[in-house]
Protein backbone atom coordinates (compact mmCIF):
# COMPACT_ATOMS: atom_id res chain seq x y z
CA UNK A 1 0.00 0.00 0.00
CA UNK A 2 0.73 3.53 -0.98
CA UNK A 3 1.30 6.32 1.57
CA UNK A 4 -1.81 7.10 3.80
CA UNK A 5 -4.16 9.06 2.90
CA UNK A 6 -6.95 9.10 5.27
CA UNK A 7 -6.43 7.54 9.06
CA UNK A 8 -9.01 7.39 11.79
CA UNK A 9 -8.25 6.68 15.37
CA UNK A 10 -10.56 5.67 17.80
CA UNK A 11 -13.70 6.87 16.32
CA UNK A 12 -17.04 7.13 17.77
CA UNK A 13 -19.83 8.54 15.34
CA UNK A 14 -23.83 9.26 16.39
CA UNK A 15 -26.63 11.81 16.48
CA UNK A 16 -25.97 13.83 19.98
CA UNK A 17 -24.87 11.88 23.07
CA UNK A 18 -25.79 8.69 21.45
CA UNK A 19 -23.23 6.77 19.63
CA UNK A 20 -24.14 4.83 16.52
CA UNK A 21 -20.77 3.21 16.01
CA UNK A 22 -17.21 3.27 17.63
CA UNK A 23 -14.44 1.71 18.62
CA UNK A 24 -13.53 2.53 14.83
CA UNK A 25 -10.15 2.50 13.43
CA UNK A 26 -8.22 2.36 9.99
CA UNK A 27 -6.13 3.80 7.38
CA UNK A 28 -6.07 3.82 3.74
CA UNK A 29 -3.82 4.46 1.38
CA UNK A 30 -3.54 6.35 -1.80
CA UNK A 31 -4.48 4.60 -4.67
CA UNK A 32 -6.91 1.72 -2.00
CA UNK A 33 -10.33 0.91 -1.60
CA UNK A 34 -11.68 0.37 1.21
CA UNK A 35 -15.73 -1.19 1.56
CA UNK A 36 -17.75 -0.69 5.13
CA UNK A 37 -20.23 -3.73 5.16
CA UNK A 38 -22.62 -4.40 8.15
CA UNK A 39 -26.44 -5.17 8.93
CA UNK A 40 -29.23 -2.26 7.76
CA UNK A 41 -28.59 0.88 10.56
CA UNK A 42 -25.43 -0.27 11.86
CA UNK A 43 -24.01 3.21 11.13
CA UNK A 44 -21.91 2.82 7.95
CA UNK A 45 -23.85 6.33 6.62
CA UNK A 46 -22.97 7.93 9.94
CA UNK A 47 -19.67 7.11 9.44
CA UNK A 48 -19.40 8.34 6.23
CA UNK A 49 -20.89 11.52 6.91
CA UNK A 50 -18.91 11.86 10.07
CA UNK A 51 -15.46 11.62 7.97
CA UNK A 52 -17.10 14.11 5.78
CA UNK A 53 -17.56 16.40 8.78
CA UNK A 54 -21.46 16.73 7.96
CA UNK A 55 -21.75 15.12 11.70
CA UNK A 56 -19.80 15.88 14.70
CA UNK A 57 -17.47 13.45 16.16
CA UNK A 58 -17.97 11.90 19.06
CA UNK A 59 -14.82 10.99 20.14
CA UNK A 60 -11.64 10.17 17.96
CA UNK A 61 -10.20 12.10 15.00
CA UNK A 62 -10.19 11.81 11.40
CA UNK A 63 -6.81 12.41 9.70
CA UNK A 64 -5.88 13.78 6.22
CA UNK A 65 -2.25 13.45 5.11
CA UNK A 66 -1.40 13.81 8.40
CA UNK A 67 -3.51 17.04 9.49
CA UNK A 68 -6.97 16.33 11.53
CA UNK A 69 -9.66 17.24 10.08
CA UNK A 70 -11.25 19.27 13.09
CA UNK A 71 -8.67 21.80 12.18
CA UNK A 72 -9.80 22.36 8.84
CA UNK A 73 -11.27 25.27 7.03
CA UNK A 74 -15.16 24.20 4.73
CA UNK A 75 -13.46 25.10 1.57
CA UNK A 76 -9.98 23.35 2.30
CA UNK A 77 -12.08 19.64 3.40
CA UNK A 78 -14.00 20.14 0.04
CA UNK A 79 -11.20 20.32 -2.07
CA UNK A 80 -9.71 17.16 -0.02
CA UNK A 81 -13.37 14.85 0.84
CA UNK A 82 -15.86 14.47 -1.70
CA UNK A 83 -19.47 12.97 -0.76
CA UNK A 84 -21.54 11.26 -3.23
CA UNK A 85 -25.07 10.09 -1.19
CA UNK A 86 -28.18 8.33 -2.12
CA UNK A 87 -30.31 10.72 -1.08
CA UNK A 88 -32.54 12.82 -3.51
CA UNK A 89 -30.17 16.34 -4.16
CA UNK A 90 -32.62 19.69 -4.53
CA UNK A 91 -31.64 21.01 -7.68
CA UNK A 92 -34.53 22.68 -9.23
CA UNK A 93 -34.32 24.19 -12.98
CA UNK A 94 -31.05 22.86 -12.81
CA UNK A 95 -29.18 20.48 -15.98
CA UNK A 96 -26.80 17.63 -15.03
CA UNK A 97 -23.95 19.63 -16.20
CA UNK A 98 -24.84 22.41 -13.67
CA UNK A 99 -25.08 19.62 -11.03
CA UNK A 100 -21.50 18.29 -11.77
CA UNK A 101 -20.26 21.90 -11.80
CA UNK A 102 -20.70 22.51 -8.77
CA UNK A 103 -18.04 20.09 -7.85
CA UNK A 104 -15.39 22.50 -9.09
CA UNK A 105 -17.13 25.35 -6.20
CA UNK A 106 -14.44 24.55 -3.72
CA UNK A 107 -11.70 26.15 -6.12
CA UNK A 108 -13.54 29.22 -7.94
CA UNK A 109 -13.89 32.67 -6.53
CA UNK A 110 -16.48 33.71 -4.38
CA UNK A 111 -19.10 34.38 -7.72
CA UNK A 112 -18.46 31.21 -8.95
CA UNK A 113 -17.39 31.83 -11.95
CA UNK A 114 -15.55 28.73 -14.13
CA UNK A 115 -12.39 29.20 -15.96
CA UNK A 116 -11.40 27.07 -18.62
CA UNK A 117 -9.70 24.48 -16.67
CA UNK A 118 -12.74 23.92 -14.22
CA UNK A 119 -14.53 23.63 -17.98
CA UNK A 120 -11.91 20.51 -18.76
CA UNK A 121 -12.29 18.81 -15.37
CA UNK A 122 -16.06 19.35 -15.59
CA UNK A 123 -16.25 17.89 -19.03
CA UNK A 124 -13.44 14.88 -18.05
CA UNK A 125 -15.46 13.86 -15.27
CA UNK A 126 -18.88 13.82 -16.92
CA UNK A 127 -16.82 11.35 -19.94
CA UNK A 128 -15.55 9.15 -17.24
CA UNK A 129 -19.09 8.57 -15.17
CA UNK A 130 -20.54 7.99 -18.84
CA UNK A 131 -22.73 10.93 -18.71
CA UNK A 132 -21.79 13.39 -20.88
CA UNK A 133 -24.84 13.25 -22.96
CA UNK A 134 -27.17 13.68 -19.98
CA UNK A 135 -25.55 17.40 -19.99
CA UNK A 136 -27.86 19.73 -20.60
CA UNK A 137 -30.81 17.27 -19.60
CA UNK A 138 -32.75 18.44 -16.13
CA UNK A 139 -31.32 16.69 -13.00
CA UNK A 140 -35.06 16.18 -11.90
CA UNK A 141 -36.09 14.76 -15.16
CA UNK A 142 -33.63 11.89 -15.35
CA UNK A 143 -34.35 8.17 -13.42
CA UNK A 144 -32.49 7.74 -10.42
CA UNK A 145 -29.45 5.63 -11.77
CA UNK A 146 -28.47 8.36 -13.88
CA UNK A 147 -28.95 10.94 -11.13
CA UNK A 148 -26.33 8.80 -8.79
CA UNK A 149 -23.92 8.51 -11.91
CA UNK A 150 -24.20 12.20 -11.99
CA UNK A 151 -23.78 12.74 -8.58
CA UNK A 152 -20.06 10.28 -9.46
CA UNK A 153 -19.32 12.95 -11.99
CA UNK A 154 -19.65 15.78 -9.25
CA UNK A 155 -17.69 14.05 -7.04
CA UNK A 156 -15.32 13.32 -9.67
CA UNK A 157 -15.22 16.94 -10.66
CA UNK A 158 -13.55 17.89 -7.63
CA UNK A 159 -10.89 16.32 -7.61
CA UNK A 160 -10.64 15.10 -3.88
CA UNK A 161 -7.85 13.35 -2.36
CA UNK A 162 -10.35 10.78 -0.66
CA UNK A 163 -13.92 10.09 -1.95
CA UNK A 164 -16.45 8.91 -0.06
CA UNK A 165 -19.80 6.79 -1.49
CA UNK A 166 -22.99 5.78 0.69
CA UNK A 167 -24.45 2.75 -1.67
CA UNK A 168 -23.17 4.08 -4.86
CA UNK A 169 -24.85 1.01 -6.79
CA UNK A 170 -27.68 2.08 -5.47
CA UNK A 171 -30.75 2.35 -8.14
CA UNK A 172 -28.38 0.85 -11.13
CA UNK A 173 -28.79 -2.08 -13.10
CA UNK A 174 -26.27 -4.81 -13.25
CA UNK A 175 -24.04 -3.56 -15.86
CA UNK A 176 -23.82 -0.10 -14.30
CA UNK A 177 -22.92 -1.31 -10.99
CA UNK A 178 -20.04 -3.64 -12.52
CA UNK A 179 -18.96 -0.07 -14.67
CA UNK A 180 -19.39 2.21 -11.69
CA UNK A 181 -17.05 -0.15 -9.13
CA UNK A 182 -14.54 -0.53 -12.23
CA UNK A 183 -14.66 2.86 -12.87
CA UNK A 184 -13.72 3.47 -8.70
CA UNK A 185 -11.14 0.97 -8.77
CA UNK A 186 -9.41 2.81 -11.73
CA UNK A 187 -9.75 5.89 -10.61
CA UNK A 188 -8.45 5.08 -7.00
CA UNK A 189 -5.28 3.79 -8.90
CA UNK A 190 -4.69 6.37 -11.46
CA UNK A 191 -5.66 9.58 -10.03
CA UNK A 192 -4.11 8.09 -6.81
CA UNK A 193 -7.45 8.97 -4.63
CA UNK A 194 -8.59 6.73 -1.98
CA UNK A 195 -12.02 5.49 -1.68
CA UNK A 196 -14.04 4.43 0.83
CA UNK A 197 -17.28 3.44 -0.08
CA UNK A 198 -20.76 1.29 1.77
CA UNK A 199 -22.07 -1.58 -0.14
CA UNK A 200 -25.10 -4.16 0.65
CA UNK A 201 -23.80 -6.38 -2.32
CA UNK A 202 -21.35 -8.86 -0.49
CA UNK A 203 -20.41 -10.07 -3.83
CA UNK A 204 -19.40 -6.69 -5.20
CA UNK A 205 -17.55 -5.75 -2.14
CA UNK A 206 -15.65 -8.93 -2.01
CA UNK A 207 -14.48 -8.26 -5.86
CA UNK A 208 -14.05 -4.50 -5.78
CA UNK A 209 -12.24 -3.88 -2.54
CA UNK A 210 -9.16 -3.65 -1.33
CA UNK A 211 -10.06 -4.03 2.41
CA UNK A 212 -13.41 -4.22 3.76
CA UNK A 213 -14.79 -2.64 7.21
CA UNK A 214 -17.07 -4.72 9.10
CA UNK A 215 -19.73 -2.35 11.44
CA UNK A 216 -22.30 -4.53 14.01
CA UNK A 217 -23.45 -4.08 17.15
CA UNK A 218 -22.84 -0.60 17.63
CA UNK A 219 -18.84 -1.58 17.14
CA UNK A 220 -16.18 -1.97 14.33
CA UNK A 221 -16.45 -5.82 14.19
CA UNK A 222 -13.50 -6.50 11.29
CA UNK A 223 -10.91 -5.14 9.45
CA UNK A 224 -9.24 -7.35 6.45
CA UNK A 225 -8.70 -8.04 2.94
CA UNK A 226 -11.99 -9.46 1.75
CA UNK A 227 -10.14 -13.30 1.79
CA UNK A 228 -10.00 -12.91 5.42
CA UNK A 229 -13.11 -11.36 6.02
CA UNK A 230 -15.92 -12.75 3.63
CA UNK A 231 -15.93 -16.77 5.56
CA UNK A 232 -19.02 -18.52 6.78
CA UNK A 233 -18.38 -17.81 10.08
CA UNK A 234 -17.76 -13.85 10.21
CA UNK A 235 -20.88 -13.20 8.07
CA UNK A 236 -22.76 -15.47 9.59
CA UNK A 237 -21.77 -13.76 12.88
CA UNK A 238 -22.29 -10.27 11.57
CA UNK A 239 -25.29 -10.02 10.07
CA UNK A 240 -26.48 -12.74 12.45
CA UNK A 241 -28.00 -15.50 9.48
CA UNK A 242 -31.00 -17.27 11.00
CA UNK A 243 -32.47 -17.90 7.90
CA UNK A 244 -30.13 -19.97 5.39
CA UNK A 245 -26.53 -19.70 5.26
CA UNK A 246 -23.60 -17.63 3.51
CA UNK A 247 -20.72 -19.30 0.98
CA UNK A 248 -17.62 -18.19 0.61
CA UNK A 249 -16.59 -19.11 -2.55
CA UNK A 250 -19.13 -17.06 -4.70
CA UNK A 251 -19.93 -15.20 -1.42
CA UNK A 252 -23.58 -15.75 -1.85
CA UNK A 253 -26.54 -16.75 0.07
CA UNK A 254 -28.89 -20.04 0.51
CA UNK A 255 -32.20 -20.56 1.79
CA UNK A 256 -32.46 -23.25 4.31
CA UNK A 257 -33.53 -26.61 3.12
CA UNK A 258 -37.55 -27.19 2.94
CA UNK A 259 -38.40 -29.63 5.84
CA UNK A 260 -39.29 -32.60 5.93
CA UNK A 261 -38.74 -36.74 4.23
CA UNK A 262 -37.30 -35.86 1.01
CA UNK A 263 -39.59 -36.88 -2.18
CA UNK A 264 -37.35 -36.13 -4.91
CA UNK A 265 -34.03 -37.65 -5.23
CA UNK A 266 -31.90 -35.52 -7.63
CA UNK A 267 -28.49 -36.43 -9.55
CA UNK A 268 -26.68 -34.00 -10.24
CA UNK A 269 -23.36 -32.35 -10.30
CA UNK A 270 -21.14 -29.71 -12.46
CA UNK A 271 -23.62 -27.04 -11.95
CA UNK A 272 -26.69 -28.69 -13.69
CA UNK A 273 -28.60 -29.74 -10.58
CA UNK A 274 -28.80 -26.33 -9.63
CA UNK A 275 -31.70 -25.33 -11.11
CA UNK A 276 -33.55 -28.22 -10.30
CA UNK A 277 -32.89 -27.35 -6.38
CA UNK A 278 -33.72 -23.92 -7.07
CA UNK A 279 -37.29 -25.24 -8.73
CA UNK A 280 -37.94 -27.37 -6.53
CA UNK A 281 -37.19 -25.12 -3.26
CA UNK A 282 -39.87 -23.24 -4.92
CA UNK A 283 -42.34 -25.97 -5.19
CA UNK A 284 -41.74 -26.59 -1.58
CA UNK A 285 -40.73 -29.82 -2.42
CA UNK A 286 -38.41 -31.43 -0.13
CA UNK A 287 -35.14 -33.72 -1.77
CA UNK A 288 -31.90 -35.10 -1.60
CA UNK A 289 -28.89 -35.03 -4.01
CA UNK A 290 -25.72 -36.56 -4.57
CA UNK A 291 -23.81 -37.88 -5.69
CA UNK A 292 -22.01 -34.24 -5.27
CA UNK A 293 -18.28 -34.10 -5.09
CA UNK A 294 -17.05 -31.70 -2.44
CA UNK A 295 -16.07 -28.37 -3.79
CA UNK A 296 -18.08 -28.98 -7.04
CA UNK A 297 -19.55 -25.96 -8.41
CA UNK A 298 -23.02 -27.14 -7.07
CA UNK A 299 -22.11 -28.27 -3.64
CA UNK A 300 -22.79 -24.88 -1.78
CA UNK A 301 -26.20 -24.78 -3.43
CA UNK A 302 -26.85 -28.55 -2.47
CA UNK A 303 -25.63 -28.54 0.68
CA UNK A 304 -27.94 -25.64 2.16
CA UNK A 305 -31.18 -26.51 -0.35
CA UNK A 306 -31.11 -30.36 -0.27
CA UNK A 307 -32.20 -31.99 3.23
CA UNK A 308 -30.10 -35.14 2.76
CA UNK A 309 -27.11 -35.06 0.56
CA UNK A 310 -24.38 -37.77 -0.70
CA UNK A 311 -21.31 -36.42 -1.18
CA UNK A 312 -18.01 -38.14 -2.27
CA UNK A 313 -14.48 -35.84 -1.66
CA UNK A 314 -13.10 -34.00 -4.07
CA UNK A 315 -10.77 -34.60 -7.20
CA UNK A 316 -12.39 -38.88 -6.26
CA UNK A 317 -13.92 -41.37 -9.09
CA UNK A 318 -17.35 -41.83 -7.04
CA UNK A 319 -16.66 -44.93 -4.51
CA UNK A 320 -18.61 -47.86 -3.79
CA UNK A 321 -19.29 -46.48 -0.34
CA UNK A 322 -21.19 -43.43 -1.75
CA UNK A 323 -22.90 -45.23 -4.32
CA UNK A 324 -24.37 -47.29 -1.74
CA UNK A 325 -25.70 -44.47 0.50
CA UNK A 326 -26.95 -42.35 -2.58
CA UNK A 327 -28.79 -45.57 -3.41
CA UNK A 328 -30.25 -46.61 -0.22
CA UNK A 329 -31.23 -43.05 0.03
CA UNK A 330 -32.71 -42.82 -3.47
CA UNK A 331 -34.72 -45.90 -3.28
CA UNK A 332 -36.91 -44.00 -0.04
CA UNK A 333 -37.98 -41.35 -2.16
CA UNK A 334 -40.70 -41.73 -4.83
CA UNK A 335 -39.33 -39.78 -7.55
CA UNK A 336 -36.02 -39.03 -9.34
CA UNK A 337 -34.63 -36.14 -11.50
CA UNK A 338 -31.29 -36.74 -13.55
CA UNK A 339 -29.84 -33.48 -13.92
CA UNK A 340 -26.74 -34.60 -15.33
CA UNK A 341 -26.73 -35.05 -19.03
CA UNK A 342 -22.76 -36.08 -19.50
CA UNK A 343 -20.96 -38.90 -17.63
CA UNK A 344 -17.33 -39.52 -17.58
CA UNK A 345 -14.73 -41.02 -15.03
CA UNK A 346 -15.35 -39.13 -11.80
CA UNK A 347 -19.10 -39.23 -11.92
CA UNK A 348 -19.62 -42.80 -13.45
CA UNK A 349 -21.33 -44.33 -11.02
CA UNK A 350 -24.19 -41.90 -10.74
CA UNK A 351 -25.20 -43.47 -14.07
CA UNK A 352 -25.31 -46.17 -12.37
CA UNK A 353 -27.89 -44.17 -10.32
CA UNK A 354 -29.72 -43.06 -12.99
CA UNK A 355 -30.38 -47.24 -14.45
CA UNK A 356 -31.09 -47.96 -11.19
CA UNK A 357 -33.94 -44.91 -11.16
CA UNK A 358 -35.30 -45.71 -14.24
CA UNK A 359 -35.11 -49.72 -13.38
CA UNK A 360 -37.64 -48.94 -10.24
CA UNK A 361 -39.79 -46.46 -12.26
CA UNK A 362 -39.01 -43.51 -10.65
CA UNK A 363 -37.14 -41.63 -13.15
CA UNK A 364 -39.30 -38.44 -13.99
CA UNK A 365 -38.41 -34.94 -15.27
CA UNK A 366 -39.12 -31.79 -13.18
CA UNK A 367 -41.64 -30.48 -15.74
CA UNK A 368 -43.30 -33.77 -14.67
CA UNK A 369 -43.48 -33.11 -10.74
Amino acid sequence: MSDTAIAAEGLAVGYGKVTVAGGISFTVGRGEVLTLIGPNGAGKSTVLRSIAAQLPILSGAVYIGGEDISTMRERELSRRISLVLTERLIAERMTCADVVETGRYPYTGRLGILTAEDRRAVAEAMELAGVTDLAESGFGEISDGQRQCVMLARAIAQQPRVMLLDEPTSFLDIDRKLRLLTLLRELARQKNIAVIQSLHELDLAQRFSDRVLCISGRRAELIGTPEEIFTEENIGRIYGLEHGSFHSAYCTVEPAAVTGEPQVFVIGGAGAGIPVYRALYRKDIPFAAGVIHEGDIEYPAASSLACGLVTERAFEPIGEEALSRALAVMERCGKVVCACERFGEMNRRNLLLRDKAAELGKLTTLAEL
